[in-house]
């Protein structure tokens, strides 16, 4: 009975010990009202633990003497049982024994511990679900469906437009293919029949852009418009361009964004892991986690994948690593599928691939800070030493008095406006070049 008591202890010591660290990992996802009351379950568990271990060298005392019973009924002399009843399972209650000067502590513990446990269940019941908002398909969107549905359907069926209809499931727009189709498809006729309308509008009549004024036309029609003819395939071309182009520029941004987070996500994982937390609930605590919006959505992927559709978490990886429009975080679905199927060190992977993403970070910053620099010699080259000597140039202009067809004033005023655009130019240049963190 002694032995399997003091296994008992352990075993509860444990749990006790498993809870006080999912406790605290998931500390970020409570409010103020539930953050006090779970640590006030923690301090009510660890002194518990304390007390189930300070019985421990009394059992052991009690091993091998006279005193010990081999009936299960009795109980060790200085010793007493208690029944407990096993941490967040149904299984039933187990027996641990704790010594006579501890009993009454532990029993009050255990006390705090189910009102508290009540008070949380009772908060649970009467906090008000939050309930997400289904993004529906805008006026437009069904607008346009209404109209091309049916032909974009085909045009997905028959496999045309693979490129785009992978960018769009990549890019995170929340939309399904067929939806932008059609979208696609109302903007180009739009985009027509305003074309039409420029191309009448400049038929009939003529734009002065250095007076800003409009005139009549006067002069052959025909001509005319032969020479506006090209408004009318430029403007739904242009449109056409745009919203092809669009969902892969948006796909190359959010990689770009779930690149940023990744080093410090796996890092992330990695401290985690190290408490034996399952998978699942790795991947819903960093999904649920404010810091990592990007990253965070992937992850609502896999437990979507897990939780509504029922599959397994290494399907659940492959699936997402497929529509994920970051080859890195790709890599890492990946891996974790490989170490996960394997059975291999889930920590040590996280602590491999840190080591390698962290790498990379510092990598990208050095060839980010050259990049700076570099812009920064052209900068001085072009708009402080180039703007030096055009005003010198205007100097001696002005000095031999030779005729340029402008007036002092006129070039002074074209050097600060030309000065003025190549910053804004290299401002803008440098911004797109330079990563966001």
């Amino acid at each position: 009975m002694i032995i399997e008591s003091l296994k008992a202890n352990i075993d509860t010591e444990i749990n006790m010990i498993r809870e006080l660290d999912k406790i605290y990992s998931l500390e970020a996802q409570f409010d103020a009202e539930e953050t006090r009351i779970y640590f006030k379950i923690a301090e009510s568990l660890a002194r518990r633990v304390s007390i189930l271990n300070d019985s421990i060298p009394d059992i052991l005392d009690k091993i091998g003497t006279d005193s010990i019973s081999n009936k299960r009924e009795e109980e060790p002399k200085g010793l007493e049982i208690v029944q407990i009843k096993p941490l967040n399972t149904t299984k039933k209650e187990v027996a641990v024994i704790v010594s006579e000067r501890n009993r009454t502590e532990f029993l009050k513990e255990l006390n705090i511990d189910s009102q508290l446990i009540k008070k949380i269940k009772k908060r649970q019941k009467e906090k008000p679900k939050k309930l997400e908002k289904f993004n529906t398909t805008n006026w437009y969107g069904k607008f346009a469906n209404k109209v091309f549905f049916n032909f974009s359907q085909k045009l997905v069926s028959e496999g045309s437009f693979k490129s785009l209809i992978l960018d769009i499931r990549k890019s995170n727009l929340n939309i399904l293919s067929t939806t932008y189709l059609s979208m696609m498809f109302m903007t180009i006729v739009l985009a027509s029949i305003l074309g039409v309308f420029v191309m009448i509008f400049f038929l009939f009549f003529s734009f002065d852009f250095l007076n800003l004024s409009i005139e009549v036309y006067s002069g052959s029609y025909l001509l005319r418009f032969v020479k506006i003819l090209w408004v009318l395939l430029a403007v739904p071309g242009l449109a056409f361009l745009v919203l092809y182009s669009y969902p892969a520029a948006e796909k190359k941004s959010t990689a770009g964004k779930i690149n940023q987070e990744i080093p410090f996500v796996v890092i992330h994982m990695a401290s985690i892991s190290g408490s034996g937390i399952e998978p699942v609930e790795l991947f819903r605590i960093i999904a649920t986690s404010k810091e990592y919006e990007f990253a965070g959505n992937e992850f609502t992927k896999i437990l979507n994948q897990t939780n509504l559709y029922g599959y397994d978490l290494s399907t659940a990886l492959r699936n997402v690593s497929l529509s994920t429009p970051s080859s890195k975080f790709s890599e890492l679905l990946n891996g974790m599928a490989v170490t996960i199927n394997s059975g291999g060190d889930m920590k040590k992977f996280f602590e491999k691939r840190a080591e390698s993403l962290l790498l990379e970070y510092r990598l990208e910053r050095e060839k980010a800070n050259k990049s700076a620099e570099t812009f920064m010699d052209l900068y001085i080259s072009i708009v402080i030493a180039t703007p030096m000597i055009m005003v010198m140039l205007l100097v001696i202009i002005s000095i031999s008095k030779i005729s340029t067809g402008f007036n002092p004033t006129q070039m002074t005023t074209a050097i600060i406006g030309l000065v003025a655009i190549v910053n804004v130019i290299f401002i803008a240049f440098l911004h797109m070049k330079q990563p966001n963190y």
